[in-house]
């Protein structure tokens, strides 16, 4: 229970990799605000949550809307008092080759993976700086270092590691960490979506001989977040199995 007594902010974390990160943190004993933008899904989490004996509260809400930010915020502080860690999970994708791309699909994606990204960071360094305690994590991905198709992807997944080594520099006097996670090729919801070939063809490519899942994700999560990783700070961490893009 390395996180006994601490409240989490998971983003994204309705389904997928946001749901066994988010329950992961409720195993360690954190309490975890469950962040989605439908919150059908998100109150869903929750209650699986409740079930195995954790702590959880459902917020519905949209990243890339400062408002929204603001108001789950506000919402944690309400529920919980207090705030110790953000998990900046939530994103999209939009893929296709380059000059095909709309510029409707390169601001959503945008929008939502480092903009959304942005406003959670900031959001947190404003509390977090005055407590003189946190942990941010935020998933990038292993896209970051470019990838067919995913150019608006790839461009998010990196400003997401810059914001992250620039964040560590401002906050870590104040007691802060700030680290970036890349997973790789993860059993989620999105990736099961994909044709089999295309599956057989990722998993190829991994040392490992496997997908990742959530809890591959998760266990790295629970430690960054604990007080444990205090001295681990702007780094970026790829959880792939060995994968080569």
């Amino acid at each position: 229970m390395i996180l006994e007594g601490k409240v989490a902010i998971v983003t994204g974390a309705g389904r997928g990799l946001g749901k066994g990160i988010s329950k992961k943190l409720c195993a360690e004993g954190a309490k975890v605000v469950v962040c989605d933008i439908l919150g059908d899904i998100a109150e869903a989490c929750v209650q699986e949550i409740k079930a195995q004996g954790g702590e959880a509260a459902a917020f519905a809400g949209d990243i890339a809307k400062l408002e929204d930010v603001q108001a789950l915020y506000a919402f944690a502080k309400d529920t919980y008092g207090k705030l110790d860690i953000i998990v900046n999970n939530a994103g999209i994708n939009r893929d296709t080759m380059l000059h095909k791309m709309t510029d409707d699909a390169w601001n959503q994606v945008i929008g939502v993976n480092l903009t959304g990204t942005f406003y959670m960071v900031r959001e947190a360094a404003k509390i977090m700086r005055e407590q003189e305690s946190g942990r941010i994590i935020n998933i990038s991905s292993m896209s970051w270092l470019g990838n067919v198709g995913q150019a608006n992807y790839a461009a998010s997944k990196a400003g997401v590691v810059g914001l992250t080594k620039t964040a560590c520099r401002e906050l870590a006097r104040k007691n802060i960490t700030c680290n970036a996670i890349c997973p790789g090729f993860i059993d989620t919801d999105m990736t099961r979506g994909v044709p089999e070939k295309v599956w057989d063809l990722m998993v190829g490519k991994i040392p490992a001989g496997r997908a990742g899942d959530a809890a591959d994700v998760g266990s790295l999560i629970a430690y960054l977040a604990s007080d444990e990783a205090g001295y681990i700070n702007g780094q970026v961490i790829e959880v792939s199995g060995g994968m080569v893009l």
